[in-house]
């Protein structure tokens, strides 16, 4: 370990560029040595990041080699130990090298062949078929709201706005909200959880459905602050989810189902071709 420590102080005690340089020209020098395997100098490339000072470098590359012998010796305890019938991978390691092999080819097939074009019409159609399997997990609603300072000049001007019925009148706002709201969100087009709303708007409500049914427009003030909020429209956890929210899920699902038909047919492809082929046989 002390021959250890003063190569590696002769090493990294110079420049962080050096020190890189250093290790990366220094091929079959070995740096460690533990029952009979060695750690050369090659092996550490990457260890030192390009902008690592030399005391961070000295302490990467010290951690790097007691981290390798560390391994080396229960590596070796567990090889000593360890009867031969339990030290024999060689067929765990085939099975994997087939996966990664048949998964980069399988990726290969994908990506060269697969159709990623999926239509409005073919998502609209798939959830009206499978409707009753899209189900929410949340509350959500459609909601614009307002936080003012409640000293704000321009109180009954919102008001007005946000509890007018005709939400297409909400554009009204944007000048305002620009100048004079703590925080907003107006965009009655998109679908929130309540829960998520619920931690921006402090909102105190007991029974959801009802409260969803009986209030479309909700004025209070805390903390010095006041809050307007307008529901546009809410759908009820468990309730049947919208498209709007389940497009982007039906599309990936429908390019799954592409995948494994595209996969199904390379392999009953390439099946059909060899037994003709008879390049196998079955005994």
């Amino acid at each position: 370990m002390r021959i250890l420590g003063f190569f590696l102080s002769v090493v990294l005690l110079v420049s962080v560029a050096g020190c890189r340089d250093y290790l990366m020209k220094s091929d079959h020098i070995v740096v460690a040595e533990c029952y009979g395997h060695k750690l050369y100098a090659e092996d550490l490339d990457g260890v030192v990041p390009e902008d690592a000072g030399r005391m961070d470098s000295i302490a990467r590359v010290n951690a790097f080699v007691d981290s390798w012998i560390r391994t080396q010796l229960l590596l070796h305890q567990a090889e000593i130990n360890l009867p031969p019938e339990q030290l024999d991978f060689s067929k765990q390691i085939q099975d994997y090298r087939n996966s990664l092999t048949i998964y980069a080819y399988e990726s290969q097939i994908i990506e060269q062949y697969l159709d990623t074009v999926v239509s409005e019409e073919e998502i609209a159609s798939y959830y009206e078929e499978h409707k009753e399997n899209f189900q929410l997990r949340a509350t959500m609603v459609k909601v614009a709201y307002v936080v003012l300072d409640e000293s704000c000049k321009h109180l009954k001007d919102f008001k007005q706005v946000m509890s007018r019925h005709d939400t297409l009148m909400m554009a009204e706002l944007d000048e305002l909200v620009e100048h004079y709201a703590v925080s907003s969100f107006l965009d009655v087009d998109t679908w929130v959880r309540l829960d998520d709303l619920l931690k921006t708007v402090p909102i105190e409500i007991y029974n959801t459905e009802s409260f969803l049914k009986r209030n479309r427009f909700v004025s209070f003030d805390k903390d010095n602050l006041l809050y307007l909020v307008r529901f546009e429209d809410y759908l009820l956890e468990k309730s049947v989810s919208p498209l709007e929210i389940e497009g982007e899920n039906i599309k990936s699902i429908i390019l799954l189902k592409r995948k494994k038909e595209l996969l199904q047919q390379m392999n009953a492809e390439l099946y059909e071709r060899a037994e003709k082929e008879k390049v196998f046989e079955i005994y």
